[in-house]
């Protein structure tokens, strides 16, 4: 399995401007890239090769004069930028004919010297390393210095450095991990729970447990207004408005980094705990565009999820999605009586035909549980139970006599 290993880079002015210059001449191929297929479409012509792109783009592109600087930066950094133009189309093109499931993907378009964040990947044929020093040692670049907050379990494939909005600078590894390690390194367990995923509590396990909502963007509010009145006032064009942008960026990003550890922590906590891990596909979307939209997005769900989701494969844990139909909110989980919808503001009721007082939260994370066919078997065992024969009374079956093996 492959992740992503993130570490802060602190490079020196001088490295500032070579990495600056790299993040120019990538952008300024991809661009080319997307021209050059443009024009091709245009022209009613086959879409040019990748070994043509790279021929015409950089190799013929670099003893021009128009184009000479793009040998001040490694040429592995120009054909990692073609590969990323080749898979925007390749990924815009499986969009169109359905090969590629998800939000339909529009058609690449031109990247701008003002956008946000900027990146550039170096594979391993750029020949960079890591020194003794532990500092990262880029082509054209020099020897960058890291801030490593973990070791790196094995020798990485790839890095790409990262400029996000607030100016910071990070080296994202790609490794390999070994799945013996990793199934060495959570604790064996019987157990498995269900989540209920909501807006006053974050979470609600099916055990009872209920897990609070931090609400970062809600606490940091007044902040960020703050920041961007602040930017709002500042003329355009401006070394101030650039100061006060990166104030407002800063702002943002710790919202957003505290988040990702709180989903980092937490997802970790439930997957080491739980053999078999159950949660509510939310239609987040459709929620994101109501009345509850700025604390559904202030949750990160997707995030979380996704999370749970990576951490079950990576460690040998079930995890089990529940269709967002079914109706873990209307149903009682002592019973089974289904007692219709109920409006937001219920938090308990009483079941009508068992007499049990339930928590709205709680009841449903039993019922996401047992949906996940996971109230009975957690180890390994099938999360759906398996197929039986079809009752006589029930269409398809009327040819065939009943016997013992009838369910």
């Amino acid at each position: 399995m492959q992740l992503r290993y993130g570490f802060r880079l602190y490079p020196a002015p001088g490295q500032r401007i070579a990495l600056a210059k790299a993040f120019g001449c990538a952008r300024v191929v991809f661009n080319d890239a997307v021209r050059a297929r443009e024009d091709a479409r245009a022209a009613g012509r086959p879409f040019p090769s990748a070994a043509e792109l790279s021929r015409t783009l950089i190799t013929q592109a670099k003893r021009t004069v128009e184009r000479v600087w793009l040998g001040d930066v490694s040429a592995v950094v120009l054909q990692q930028a073609l590969r990323d133009a080749e898979a925007a189309y390749r990924n815009f093109f499986a969009s169109l004919t359905g090969q590629r499931t998800g939000l339909r993907l529009g058609a690449p378009r031109f990247k701008s010297r003002k956008q946000a964040r900027q990146s550039i990947r170096f594979t391993a044929n750029a020949r960079w390393s890591i020194t003794p020093g532990g500092r990262l040692n880029l082509p054209k670049i020099g020897e960058v210095r890291v801030k490593w907050s973990r070791a790196l379990p094995c020798v990485p494939s790839s890095v790409t450095v990262i400029k996000d909005a607030a100016g910071r600078y990070f080296a994202s590894f790609v490794i390999d991990t070994d799945p013996a390690a990793d199934l060495q390194r959570m604790p064996g367990t019987q157990a498995s729970t269900g989540i209920d995923l909501g807006l006053a509590h974050f979470a609600v396990l099916s055990d009872g447990t209920k897990i609070g909502s931090p609400r970062f963007l809600r606490r940091a509010e007044k902040k960020l207004k703050k920041a961007q009145r602040e930017l709002s006032r500042k003329q355009k064009g401006s070394k101030n408005r650039e100061k006060a942008r990166r104030k407002a960026a800063r702002a943002h990003a710790k919202v957003a980094d505290a988040r990702r550890e709180f989903h980092h922590q937490l997802s970790t906590k439930l997957i080491r705990e739980n053999q078999a891990v159950a949660v509510e596909d939310l239609a987040v979307g459709g929620l994101a565009r109501t009345r509850l939209a700025k604390s559904v997005h202030d949750a990160g769900w997707s995030q979380f999820v996704g999370m749970l989701e990576y951490k079950a494969q990576r460690y040998g844990r079930t995890f089990v999605k529940v269709g967002r139909f079914e109706p873990t909110s209307q149903m009682c989980s002592t019973c089974g009586h289904q007692d219709g919808p109920k409006p937001l503001h219920v938090r308990e009721w009483t079941c009508t035909a068992c007499g049990t007082r339930h928590d709205r939260d709680h009841n449903a994370a039993k019922n996401v549980k047992s949906a996940a066919g996971l109230a009975v078997t957690a180890c390994g065992a099938p999360v759906r139970p398996g197929p039986v024969l079809a009752q006589r009374a029930e269409a398809g079956s009327h040819g065939s006599p009943p016997d013992a093996r009838a369910a």
